[in-house]
């Protein structure tokens, strides 16, 4: 079957600034409850001026690398949507400010999927046996692509970075990445998107328009969406790796809206106490969402050694993918969290 990809460490990062409920409540006149009550958000962190993506990636990927006991990563692959710059990628500013060497090093873009995107692409680099190790970090600050007036979508997202490391193993060992799955729908790229800034609109002669370099989201044909793609996904690696959903110990989804993780238990029929949450306090971080979770469930001890864990994104493209594991006995497990810079 080959070498394996077995998870060995996590670590987060969000930003020392913390926007409450009541903060962005005042500034649009309307009760703090209205948000808590539709997202299940009730604090987010945002980067401070001069503060980027990458910063926050290096910290999480050096407590990721801590956590696991090394060093050193034979590659690094960040799923972001907000890098740094428009180019190059930020992967291998990243690798250089990790002290990693002339490691490989590039980007995936996959939005709120793009951390299970890239770990299945860490996953095959080390079964191709190109690298022996990976770090995996998903990192975003939507909230430079937010527009000020929008409250609907300021009250969801806030900023972060999360990151595993990735080693060569065995298939039958804890932490061994198993029932990959990936998916995708173009048909509905614009229920998400951002217009301006790309390619097309850049090869027109028009200006940009204002409205079009922020994001733009269909709220409840992403929630119908979401809820479909995640239930059916996190089945399917379920199924691949041979356990009934009963037999998940803990679901850890994209934390997209509290809602949407409610709505994907009732569909799956099992407990919301099993879904390792941390919305409440991060909102959605995009791309950082998923290893955001798996580092504070670490941290506050909700995951274990021996549970059955299947993680799972959704996102911008339409994109999808889920993945199952064993949880790994991790070290130094409360170093692991989003403590703030």
């Amino acid at each position: 079957m080959g070498r394996a990809a077995v998870l060995a460490g996590v670590g987060a990062c969000v930003p020392a600034r913390v926007v409450p409920n009541h903060e962005l409540a005042t500034s649009w006149d309307v009760e703090p409850a209205w948000i808590q009550t539709r997202t299940g958000i009730e604090q987010r962190h945002i980067v401070a001026p001069g503060e980027a993506t990458s910063d926050l990636a290096v910290e999480a990927g050096r407590r990721a690398l801590v956590c696991a006991g090394t060093t050193e990563a034979a590659a690094v692959v960040v799923a972001t949507n907000t890098p740094d710059r428009l180019s190059p990628a930020v992967a291998p500013d990243i690798a250089a400010r990790l002290g990693l060497g002339a490691v490989a090093a590039f980007d995936v873009g996959a939005v709120c999927s793009g951390f299970v995107y890239a770990l299945a692409t860490g996953a095959g680099l080390i079964a191709a046996g190109t690298a022996s190790s990976v770090l995996v970090i998903g990192a975003d600050t939507f909230s430079t692509v937010l527009d000020p007036q929008d409250l609907k979508t300021r009250a969801v997202f806030g900023d972060g970075a999360g990151a595993v490391v990735l080693r060569a193993g065995h298939h039958d060992e804890a932490g061994a990445l198993a029932g990959m799955r990936l998916g995708s729908d173009g048909g509905r790229s614009t229920l998400i998107e951002i217009p301006g800034g790309g390619s097309r609109q850049r090869s027109t002669s028009q200006p940009v328009k204002v409205e079009d370099i922020y994001l733009r989201m269909e709220g409840r044909a992403v929630f119908g969406q979401a809820v479909l793609r995640l239930s059916q996904s996190v089945r399917h690696s379920a199924t691949d790796v041979g356990w009934t959903i009963d037999e998940v110990d803990r679901w850890v989804l994209h934390q997209g809206n509290a809602r949407i993780l409610a709505a994907v238990a009732q569909h799956l029929r099992v407990p919301l106490e099993r879904f390792i949450t941390n919305i409440a306090r991060v909102g959605n971080t995009v791309a950082a969402s998923v290893p955001l979770a798996l580092a504070d469930g670490l941290a506050a001890g909700d995951l274990r050694a021996g549970h059955r864990v299947v993680l799972a994104g959704f996102g911008g493209g339409l994109t999808w993918g889920s993945v199952a594991l064993v949880w790994p006995d991790l070290p130094n497990g409360a170093s692991a969290g989003s403590t703030d810079t």
